[in-house]
């Protein structure tokens, strides 16, 4: 029996415009909690991120890939980078590969460079609702640091993720959400790893839960649920291969619809 479902943001949830159907979520999810199964938002973005889509309620947020979990307002636990080494990530990109454009995210914010171009500023503020602008990667911000986020420009860094994982190999993971996109996370701290916390906290198992997503960094949660759904437009052929079935696609409210014929459908 189903009894949490964890659901991946951009190019599952949301669709291309990202949005939803918030009266038929809000169906949906008042259902959900009158049968008692969990709902769970598990997503590279920042929670702040999340709140703006969901609003308060009483669900779960795994957000910045797995590194951090809310419990509705309540922050249930986090894994934040050893400091010193975060610092020295940061200056290999930024001041030896010469990465401008990067999101250094913390527990309480985000941060990028005030010297960036207006562009990348809108992208990041729409993205991480807690952000600051800063004037040098120098001294970081006293926080807790659980990822950077970068878009890699392959005509100047076609080896970047090649180089990091090989530079950084026993400390770091890389992930994609899509394209060139990249969060660098701590090893072993996936939405994957992130609901396994969350099942053994709720004495539940894989075969309990149903997940839904279509990017790399989906790629363990899919592998963990027994009732796994890659979305139809996914362009990542792995998670064809690793989920047991295809969802309709984002722009089709797929998630709603397997939902509404699955958990919530009638018994007969």
């Amino acid at each position: 029996m189903i009894k949490a479902i964890a659901v991946d943001m951009d190019g599952t949830f949301l669709d291309t415009n990202k949005s939803y159907d918030v009266a038929r979520f809000n169906n949906i999810f008042n259902q959900l909690q009158q049968r008692n199964v969990k709902f769970i938002a598990a997503s590279g973005n920042q929670y702040a991120k999340l709140i703006s889509i969901f609003g308060q309620r009483e669900m779960f947020f795994v957000a910045e890939n797995g590194a951090v979990i809310y419990d509705g307002e309540e922050l249930y636990d986090y894994r934040a980078f050893n400091f010193d080494f975060y610092q020295e990530l940061i200056h290999y990109l930024h001041y030896e590969r010469s990465m401008q454009e990067l999101i250094v995210c913390g527990l309480k914010s985000a941060y990028i460079l005030k010297d960036t171009s207006e562009t990348f500023k809108k992208v990041a503020h729409f993205y991480y609702r807690q952000l600051e602008e800063i004037d040098s990667f120098a001294h970081l911000p006293n926080d807790e640091y659980v990822k950077v986020a970068l878009n890699i420009n392959r005509d100047t860094h076609p080896q970047l993720d090649q180089d990091l994982a090989v530079k950084f190999a026993d400390d770091i993971s890389i992930v994609s959400s899509g394209h060139d996109s990249i969060d660098i996370i701590i090893p072993e701290m996936t939405k994957g790893n992130a609901l396994k916390r969350l099942l053994a906290k709720w004495e539940l198992t894989a075969d309990n839960l149903m997940a839904f997503g279509d990017a790399n960094n989906d790629y363990d949660m899919l592998e963990l649920a027994e009732h796994s759904y890659v979305m139809e437009n996914s362009h990542d052929q792995m998670l064809f291969d690793v989920a047991n079935f295809v969802a309709p696609s984002n722009d089709k409210q797929g998630v709603l619809s397997v939902i509404e014929e699955t958990v919530l459908a009638p018994e007969l």
